[in-house]
């Protein structure tokens, strides 16, 4: 059974929200403030936080969770609507949904992150000449088996790609996953980390054909 780690202040929508995805199959501990949500969330297989909480809001809450389980999904809930709004949330979480929502649309999206992290926590994924084992944290070369050894940002910012499969992530939502602070603009540290992780799981760091620059935009791992 799959726990969902579920953080909502409003006891009537927070009851409703809780029993109906207990009725889908989930085990749920539902949360009213963000206070103790660092305690549980290494048991969570997937978060779903409001934004709108009591003390620390649910962005401040979800950047702590990211910080220490990058491989925990989140989903934003809220009422804001505005594009800064969903751009704020979605520096660090996986999915944003603004109330109100039907609970079939929130289930959904939750199958949805599951699916996605569970591909990312498979037993093998195969990149090329690489084969990378999430769950021991190793990355072989499978023309010679030899381990190739990252250091601590580089195997996190691979990761955090293998993570989002198919999509450009920016710069910013790289920097604030793995650094779990805010990203300066101008700031260059993703960009020197990923040439030095490039040069030592591609075949020629000069034409990357792994980690892939998506012009303008980002960076890309195809699966």
């Amino acid at each position: 059974m799959r726990r969902l780690l579920y953080i909502e202040d409003d006891r009537e929508i927070g009851s409703w929200v809780a029993r109906d995805l207990e009725q889908r199959g989930f085990d749920v501990l539902w949360l009213r403030s963000g206070d103790d949500a660092l305690l549980y969330v290494k048991e969570a297989d997937l978060v779903v936080l409001d934004v709108m909480l009591p003390g620390l809001d649910g962005f401040t809450i979800g950047q702590r969770l990211k910080k220490e389980q990058p491989d925990v999904p989140i989903l934003m809930l809220s009422a804001r609507t505005s594009v800064d709004d969903k751009l704020q949330g979605l520096q660090f979480a996986d999915d944003y949904l603004t109330k109100p929502f039907h609970p079939d649309e929130l289930a959904a999206r939750i199958e949805v992150l599951l699916r996605r992290f569970d591909r990312a926590g498979a037993a093998e994924i195969v990149l090329g000449h690489l084969t990378v084992q999430p769950e021991t944290n190793r990355i072989v070369d499978s023309r010679t088996g030899e381990e190739l050894l990252l250091t601590g940002k580089q195997h996190q910012i691979f990761m955090y790609l293998l993570r989002h499969p198919n999509r450009i992530m920016t710069k910013e939502q790289i920097y604030e996953s793995v650094w779990g602070e805010p990203y300066m603009e101008g700031d260059k540290t993703v960009m020197v980390h990923i040439r030095y992780l490039r040069e030592k799981i591609e075949l020629d760091p000069s034409s990357p054909a792994i980690v892939e620059t998506i012009r303008g935009l980002g960076y890309r791992v195809k699966l």
